[in-house]
This record gives C-alpha cells, sequence and structure tokens, in this order.
C-alpha cells in the first residue's frame, strides 16, 4: 500500500519527522504551517519538489490531499484538536509528545481512533533505542528478578533564546514545563520500565531560574508502582551551562543497569547475576551516538508505524502509551499543586488546571 503522508506543523523537531518519512518511501504530498517560510525552508532542506502543496490551515489540506497518515508536530496544546480532526477524516496519526495536554482529550483521540479504526502513534522515539530495546528485553525476559525501583535523570539547560523562539513555549496553555516538554521521554521510559501500573505519586515543582515563563524549570517525584517497585524523577532545565546527561536507571534483586548518553541512548552499566552476556561487549553493541537529544529513533518509529497500518495492528508505541506518559507528569504537577499524594489512575487533568501556579510575569518575552 503506497501510502501518501503529510506534515502539520514545521519547526524545530519536523526535520527529523521529513527524514523518516522519505527514509521509509513515504510520499509526502503536503506540508502546513502558520508561516509559509518554515514550509519553505524544509522544501529546499530535503530537495523536497518544488509543487509539493504547502497550506496554512490542515483542514483545508486534509481535505484536498487526502493523506494516509500524518504526523503532528505543532504547538502540543493544537495537537489534541488537530488529531480528532485527522481521525475523523480517516488519517492514521504520528503525534509528537505529549500526545496532547489533557487527559480527557486523549481519551477521545483513543476512543475516535478505536471507532474509526486508524492508528495513532505517540512519537516516544527513545522506545526504539538499541540501548533502551536492550534494556526491555532483560525487562521481558526477567532478568532483574524483583524490581527494586528506577530512576529518571534529565539534567538539560533551555535558556532565554529557546523560549523567545516560540511564544507557546514554557506556557500552560500550548506547553506545560520541564517535566512535560523536555522530561517526558525520560518519564515514559521509566513507567514502561517498572511495570507501568502506578499506585501514587508525590511531587515537588518549582520555577528557579526562567522569570520570563509561567512553568516548572525543575520537578522532582516519587512514584510508587503495583508491583511494589518504585521510581524516582529528576527533571530541569537550569543545569549550567548546557545539556549534562539524560539517564534512565533500573535496579533489581539480580541486576542494575544504568542508560546515559544526549538521549539514554548507551549502556553505561550492565551487572545481571546470571552472566548471560559481556557487559563490555554489551556496552559497545548496544551504543549509538546521535547528533543531538532527539536520537535516532524517529525512523524505527515510522517503519513501525506502517508496518502497523498494513498488519492492522497496533504500534509498538501507543496512543494509550502517550496517555500513560501523560498522565504521570500531570500526576506529579498536581501533587505539587496541592502538596498531597496524587493516587492513579486519573480520569481529569489538564496542564491549564495549572495555570498561576507560579504566578509568573511573562513581560520580557512580549
Amino acid at each position: 500500500m503506497n501510502l501518501r503522508y503529510a506534515l502539520i506543523g514545521c519547526g524545530r523537531i519536523s526535520p527529523n519527522h521529513i527524514a523518516a518519512a522519505m527514509k521509509n518511501n513515504l510520499e509526502i504530498v503536503a506540508l502546513c504551517d502558520l508561516e509559509p517560510k518554515n514550509m519553505e525552508d524544509k522544501i529546499l532542506k530535503f530537495n523536497l519538489s518544488e509543487l509539493t502543496p504547502t497550506y496554512t490551515n490542515y483542514k483545508g489540506m486534509l481535505a484536498k490531499e487526502r493523506p494516509n497518515i500524518v504526523a503532528i508536530c505543532t504547538e502540543s496544546g493544537k495537537h489534541g484538536q488537530i488529531a480528532l480532526d485527522c481521525i475523523e477524516t480517516g488519517c492514521n496519526l504520528i503525534i509528537e509528545k505529549p500526545i496532547t495536554l489533557s487527559l480527557e482529550e486523549a481519551d477521545e483521540i483513543i476512543a475516535k481512533a478505536n471507532d474509526k479504526g486508524v492508528k495513532v502513534c505517540a512519537c516516544h522515539q527513545n522506545r526504539f533505542n538499541k540501548s533502551i530495546l536492550k534494556i526491555r528485553e532483560a525487562v521481558d525476559k526477567k532478568r532483574f528478578g524483583r524490581l527494586f525501583y528506577g530512576v529518571a535523570q534529565i539534567r538539560w539547560n533551555r535558556g532565554y533564546e529557546y523560549y523567545a523562539r516560540a511564544k507557546w513555549r514554557g506556557t500552560w496553555e500550548q506547553d506545560g514545563g520541564a517535566l512535560m516538554n523536555q522530561c517526558i521521554h525520560n518519564i515514559d521510559l521509566l513507567r514502561w520500565m517498572m511495570g507501568d501500573e502506578i499506585i501514587e505519586v508525590v511531587g515537588m515543582t518549582d520555577k528557579l531560574n526562567h522569570d520570563y515563563i509561567d512553568t516548572e524549570d525543575l520537578g522532582i517525584a516519587l512514584i510508587r508502582f503495583k508491583n511494589g517497585s518504585y521510581g524516582i524523577v529528576e527533571g530541569t532545565t537550569n543545569v549550567y551551562p548546557q545539556n549534562l546527561e539524560e539517564t534512565l536507571c533500573i535496579f533489581g534483586e539480580k541486576g542494575t543497569v544504568k542508560a546515559g548518553g544526549q538521549s539514554v541512548n548507551l549502556i553505561e552499566e550492565w551487572r545481571f547475576s546470571d552472566l548471560l552476556d559481556d557487559p563490555d561487549e554489551v556496552k559497545v553493541k548496544y551504543h549509538d551516538n546521535p547528533p543531538n537529544v532527539y536520537g535516532f529513533g524517529h525512523i524505527p518509529l515510522y517503519a513501525d508505524v506502517i508496518e502497523a497500518i498494513n498488519d492492522n495492528r497496533q504500534p509498538y508505541v501507543s496512543a494509550e502509551d502517550g496517555r500513560s506518559a501523560l498522565e504521570l507528569v500531570l500526576a506529579i504537577y498536581k501533587s505539587a499543586a496541592e502538596g498531597v499524594s496524587v493516587k492513579l489512575p486519573m480520569e481529569k487533568c489538564r496542564t491549564i488546571d495549572f495555570k498561576g501556579r507560579f504566578n509568573s510575569d511573562r513581560s520580557t518575552l512580549d
């Protein structure tokens, strides 16, 4: 089946999506963005046909081009409504993280996709890192024995220029803070590895170094999983003077693993009591060196979605997985805002519920 592909949102992450679409031989039938220059830049960068249709209105694009698969890479707060409109026309979707900023909207996406028989993938591409796939294999084979606890650390830097380039960043309406934007990939991995089902979350968030945004630049959380294990999240955009690391550690009865690097793309520790593999060989074999924090995961993620469409199965990273990552971040926000332990599952919560949390003055960005 020749899949017709369209991209909505041609900003910072869009090159990874276009490259993945081209590598997987998708027919790029349209680009859509509110700023024509963003589309012109991508057409030149990827040597696309000058006749590639461009749109500033995605509904018009959907009606005229009838794509089979659409990637949504707009501001996070617009993901939900665009996704629902795309699903209504029968489009399969790849939605950049977070899948949306509202649990209610995420549930609408899941229900509507099931009703329309289309596939929806949440773009948590780090699940396809060679290092992460190797760790997941060890989890599935129960090599850790009893899981004790896992730790997700995201020690990054984002400064004034990053936020000034796009006014939606750092707002409760369209983005969320460090946990929702920069840290959600590793938060997704932690939940996925540690058993997924969560009983309760205790969180603290603060804004320590970004007076010009509304949201947090530091988040810390404790998580209790249903299987008896625990999780720790440490996420910040305050590290001086640039990104330091993103790490994921898992500690079990019979195993200890640490993934690190720019985007948990290499294995730094590999210790198991079963001695089934040589730690030094594992570190060499399951090592990637991506040029940036986005890693190499978009290409295999796209390949999986295409296969899921053709084989009529769920994508490896489903809409439900996207909802789970969203739920955990929102639970941390809720716990921090209310000063209480938050029980899961949650049915309703949105980033906008926390508007005014830090009483920011954004005048310096206006």
